[in-house]
């Protein structure tokens, strides 16, 4: 069923040109963020994050659900992943955020529903704290507001992929990280995709993101959020514990928080089915 999916929406973004011209913005001379924009006359418009070491088509199983419903859909590469450039130096999940205002802006967008996964979570998250007048809706997926993990083997997880991006490469980090978010023996398309996307991420862009992520913590200021928020919650994520995830729900006002039974990390895409019809609700209620 996921590779029916995936094709269907690999369809979507060929009738919208994506791999025939991917749009461009120059923020700077050496900060280019490319992005895709599909069905501009729709509306609301719904931003898609993407997560750490992957880019924008990792929504892919999202865009039919999303198009049918007549969204407009932007999906950044966030700086320094996909098609997107590093500038170098230092990176923060707050310029990162800072880099949408200047995209909607130019793209003369002013309000969006934000839905982010994993480090796309943190971006969505910080965006809708700093600039919570062009939110509508926000959706946080597997992600948190600080990565404090109370069990040994998450934090020696953490610490072995920080080992294999300095020493082994991104090749072996790609590998790594696949086996973990599919490790399933029917996910191995699935992993393919992931492994190849890592596998062409700027290693120093990536190593960058993850001190970024370690140094996020957006904890203190949770209570600021009145706009109207999702946690969503993959039962079986072994990245981001779940535990954490219902903390940030917790300290959401009003904030609701659903489990999908028996998903991972990476649940748009190994549930996608029960992800889209959980978002599509949010979204459209």
């Amino acid at each position: 069923m996921a590779q029916g999916v995936y094709n269907a929406s690999k369809a979507s973004l060929d009738s919208e040109d994506r791999y025939r011209y991917m749009p461009r913005l120059d923020l700077s001379p050496n900060l280019k963020i490319h992005y895709i924009d599909i069905n501009k006359s729709g509306s609301p418009v719904v931003l898609l994050l993407h997560g750490l070491g992957a880019t924008g088509e990792s929504w892919g199983l999202q865009v039919p659900a999303l198009l049918a419903a007549g969204f407009r859909i932007l999906v950044p590469d966030l700086r320094g992943f996909g098609k997107s450039s590093y500038p170098g130096g230092a990176l923060s999940i707050s310029s990162m955020a800072t880099d949408l205002v200047y995209l909607l802006d130019n793209l003369q967008v002013s309000v969006v529903d934000a839905v982010g996964i994993s480090m796309g979570g943190t971006v969505g998250l910080q965006f809708a704290l700093d600039y919570p007048e062009r939110v509508r809706k926000l959706v946080l997926v597997n992600t948190f507001a600080q990565l404090k993990p109370e069990r040994w083997d998450v934090w020696f997880y953490f610490f072995f992929r920080i080992v294999l991006i300095y020493t082994l490469g991104m090749a072996m980090q790609a590998r790594a990280v696949a086996r973990r978010i599919f490790p399933e023996p029917k996910q191995a398309e699935l992993r393919q995709i992931l492994i190849n996307q890592i596998t062409e991420a700027d290693p120093r862009s990536y190593r960058a993101a993850i001190w970024a992520l370690a140094r996020f913590n957006v904890t203190q200021r949770l209570s600021e959020l009145t706009i109207p928020t999702l946690v969503i919650t993959g039962e079986c994520d072994s990245t981001v514990p779940p535990r954490a995830q219902k903390q940030l729900a917790e300290l959401i006002p009003n904030a609701q928080h659903i489990t999908i039974p028996g998903a991972r990390h990476a649940v748009i895409a190994d549930q996608p089915e029960i992800f889209n019809k959980i978002l599509l609700d949010s979204l459209m209620n």
